[in-house]
């Protein structure tokens, strides 16, 4: 009888460090990407930055990995009701998965949803904190809706995560100076 429960033990213990070894494989991967885009020049940063985006987009299973492609191509053939679809099968089949909720959000504001797509960046900063993606999106939401200083909080962020962003760099001094001339 021991012997038996012992070997169930041993079974789950190699069943959870089974699962947990490529989610920790893959953070301390991440982490090198963060550091490298940290270190990088404007001729290396756009590189990192797609390795970290890419990364991201790993579920880790094929089906998964399909509904996010299916809901990213209906995303690019401007078909965003078919994307917010693909993207909430993802999210009910995979909640832990970050992406799903990145892509639904993307759909829902250009559906004009914009509550909706706030609820999902939400989801999508608590499981990836570090997502400078959903951060840029949030700032968008938060210019449009002329909360400037938080929308140049959050330029300030991802420039700490990827500093060399031109284009976050191009809003967080527009905004800058937006401010500043209204505080004349």
């Amino acid at each position: 009888m021991m012997t038996h429960r012992f070997k169930h033990i041993v079974t789950a213990l190699f069943v959870v460090c089974g699962f947990s070894l490529p989610v920790v494989a893959q953070e301390t991967a991440l982490d090198e990407l963060y550091q490298q885009l940290q270190d990088a020049d404007e001729a290396s940063y756009p590189r990192i930055e797609r390795q970290i985006i890419t990364a991201w987009e790993r579920s880790g299973s094929a089906a998964m990995d399909l509904l996010l492609r299916r809901g990213k191509d209906a995303l690019d053939d401007g078909d965003p009701l078919a994307a917010a679809e693909h993207f909430t099968a993802l999210v009910d089949h995979a909640p832990d998965f970050a992406e799903g909720y990145y892509g639904r959000a993307s759909s829902y504001y250009l559906l004009g949803k914009t509550g909706p797509a706030l609820d999902d960046i939400r989801q999508v900063l608590s499981l990836n904190p570090r997502h400078f993606e959903a951060m840029r999106g949030l700032a968008l939401i938060m210019e449009e809706m002329d909360r400037k200083d938080d929308a140049l909080d959050l330029y300030r962020m991802i420039l700490e995560l990827n500093p060399q962003s031109a284009e976050v760099q191009g809003f967080a001094d527009r905004l800058e100076l937006e401010l500043e001339g209204q505080s004349l």
